[in-house]
């Protein structure tokens, strides 16, 4: 068995204690904070029989390896996850929606990106290996409970696994700045993958290439750009538009 893991906060806390209670070691609290919120949160572990421990602040951080604890950290086993893209995909029984995202390095960007994945129904999110972030338990504080729930798979070239994905006949699109198309003049009822970069330097080349279209979001403001999770919103919620969600 692999060694426990640490979540801190109430959502991402509050999500492991809702799909899989039984893999929570224990879970440690503040008790000086006695507001509703903790006391809901509380009663929730009591009913769910999780052991429960007080911390103060100063423990809580340095478990968590953050200030932004919230007042609640859980030591957990890590769950068991799907163990490749290929597993995955082959098991699938709808048109696949999936998150490419190159060169995302920052936790919280990944974080969000894992969030609003989650819940436009994406069924994975893939990165490289190398320039990208992997999970953490900041990933997991900003995810929300998404990093428990969304497949993440990173692969050692991305150019590859994009290639293969074609060769199952998904259609990788990409966003650019400079694409003559719009999000919103192509079809994304049928497999796809969208392919983000990091905002201002984009898609690696070889990615950009690999990709079998080219499309932007339309900016009618004075900024040039969105923030990847944003930018990963905006695209996945009209993929769902369209899929009829």
């Amino acid at each position: 068995m692999s060694s426990p893991k640490v979540l801190f906060g109430f959502h991402a806390v509050g999500v492991r204690l809702k799909t899989a209670p039984q893999s929570i070691v224990e879970i440690y609290f503040e008790p000086t904070r006695r507001d509703a919120r903790m006391r809901q949160f509380l009663e929730r572990v009591r009913e769910a029989g999780v052991r429960l421990i007080e911390a103060d602040g100063l423990r809580l951080s340095k478990l968590a390896g953050s200030h932004g604890h919230q007042g609640v950290a859980a030591r957990v086993e890590v769950l068991p996850q799907m163990t490749s893209l290929d597993d995955l995909l082959d098991q699938m029984t709808e048109p696949p929606l999936l998150l490419v995202l190159d060169g995302i390095t920052d936790p919280h960007n990944l974080g969000a990106c894992l969030r609003v994945a989650d819940g436009a129904g994406a069924h994975a999110v893939i990165a490289p290996k190398d320039h990208a972030a992997g999970i953490n338990a900041t990933v997991a504080k900003v995810a929300s409970g998404a990093a428990e729930t969304m497949p993440y798979f990173m692969v050692t070239n991305l150019a590859r696994t994009l290639g293969e994905l074609k060769e199952r006949n998904i259609w990788c699109i990409g966003t650019s700045d400079d694409a003559p198309k719009t999000l919103y003049q192509v079809d994304l009822k049928t497999p796809t993958a969208l392919v983000l970069g990091a905002e201002g330097d984009g898609m690696r080349q070889l990615t950009r290439k690999t990709c079998d279209e080219l499309i932007s979001i339309p900016m009618h403001g004075a900024v040039e750009s969105l923030n990847v999770s944003v930018a990963s919103g905006v695209c996945l919620y009209e993929a769902l538009r369209q899929r009829g969600g």
